[in-house]
């Protein structure tokens, strides 16, 4: 259990720099000079995808949190 928590906690904390985007996004903003909007693009997209995860991880949390007081 503990090398899966390791496992998540490395991933959330050293992750790569990663350019995902659907192909109209891309074509609209590599025409851009500055290259701030893709950045920002980009950026949007990681705290979205990170959302999801961290809610799901609170609930399990709480819910560990519940029933392990119960056992004591």
């Amino acid at each position: 259990m503990k090398r899966v928590l390791l496992f998540f906690v490395f991933c959330f904390f050293f992750y790569m720099d990663i350019e995902a985007q659907c192909a109209m996004c891309r074509a609209v903003l590599e025409s851009e000079e500055t290259q701030s909007a893709a950045k920002g693009i980009n950026n949007g997209i990681k705290y979205l995808m990170a959302v999801p995860y961290l809610l799901v991880g609170g609930i399990i949390f709480i819910i560990y949190r519940k029933y392990s007081n119960k056992t004591q």
